[in-house]
């Protein structure tokens, strides 16, 4: 049996899922279903919109599910009629035992990291963050705990000094659209040897929680490493984000999507430095970050050019 002969149900929600899905659906797989997450309002309208995953889907008329709940017995009884070889999962929620059990092939999740590091919700992000000069992604089958299930393929890339999670997140999209494909050809032909997680000897296990709008904000006095690694990290989103304390007083929240370090004389972190037309820069614990590229609450983006030239009194402001 082939790969495509599997009746294969794909589950995902964001572009990084799409790709897999394209490269399934465009190299002639069966995909009998598609299970994505409810539509959601958002922006400013607060209109209903679709994830990525459902766009596609519903352009290659393929059959979409959007369950509230993955235990709703309806659900489990439409998901059950398709009668699926095989379940993908890229980028979606925590399955229920009932659905990952379910078909003979089990179920594989395409996750973003070198497992077993960085299980959990952000690892591009963590990875970056944590300085990392390597990452990649990995298919394993799921089991009870999140993350944990034996390993069946792995690909490495190098992170660049310069490369922001914006970079290894559309690079990591299409090298797990391949070791998709890879992984279901290996499961339906039997040629795939499942490695138990905890035979991958690391140091130490380095975790990839969610995260929030503190985890972001930028801490001046820590080292300019440290600081640029949570920008890269951080960028284009959620963003890393600082306040900008301007000279009469007002407080102005600010992006930080991109800075080049510069070491040297030492100053009070979060002080600033600035020609008031070409360059800004931040001090840190151990030098300086020179900020290229940033956003303001409530502003466009912007580079530091755009924004010295309509912001006046920089020169008497601070970061914090």
């Amino acid at each position: 049996m082939t790969g495509k002969d599997l009746r294969i149900v794909f589950m995902g929600t964001p572009d990084f899922a799409t790709a897999s899905l394209q490269a399934l659906v465009e190299n002639g797989y069966q995909v009998v279903g598609v299970i994505t997450a409810p539509d959601k309002p958002a922006g400013r309208g607060r209109q209903l919109q679709e994830s990525a995953v459902k766009k596609y889907a519903a352009e290659k008329g393929l059959h979409i599910m959007q369950p509230e709940k993955l235990k709703n017995p309806d659900f489990i009884a439409e998901l059950e009629r398709l009668k699926a070889d095989l379940q993908v999962v890229v980028a979606f929620r925590m399955l229920p035992e009932a659905v990952w059990h379910m078909p003979r092939l089990g179920t594989f999740n395409l996750h973003g990291s070198l497992l077993p590091q960085y299980r959990g919700a952000a690892p591009l992000n963590w990875a970056i963050i944590n300085g990392e000069k390597e990452t990649g992604v990995t298919t394993f089958l799921l089991s009870h705990e999140i993350d944990t299930g034996a390993i069946l393929f792995r690909e490495k890339i190098t992170i660049g000094e310069n490369d922001t999670v914006g970079d290894i997140h559309d690079r990591l999209m299409e090298i797990g659209a391949g070791l998709v494909v890879k992984t279901v050809d290996a499961l339906a032909d039997g040629h795939c040897s499942p490695i138990d997680q905890d035979a991958i000897k690391v140091d130490e296990l380095k975790p990839a929680p969610k995260i929030f709008k503190e985890d972001c904000r930028i801490d001046w006095t820590k080292p300019g490493v440290q600081i640029r690694n949570l920008i890269r990290g951080l960028s284009p989103y959620p963003a890393a984000w600082t306040e900008l304390k301007a000279s009469e007083g007002q407080t102005l929240a600010m992006k930080v999507f991109s800075a080049d370090l510069e070491m040297g004389s030492v100053a009070q972190p979060g002080s600033i430095q600035t020609d008031g037309k070409n360059y800004l820069k931040v001090a840190t614990a151990d030098g300086w970050l020179s900020i290229t590229d940033l956003q303001l609450a409530g502003k466009k983006r912007m580079n530091t050019v755009e924004f010295l030239r309509g912001f006046h009194g920089i020169e008497n402001a601070r970061v914090q």
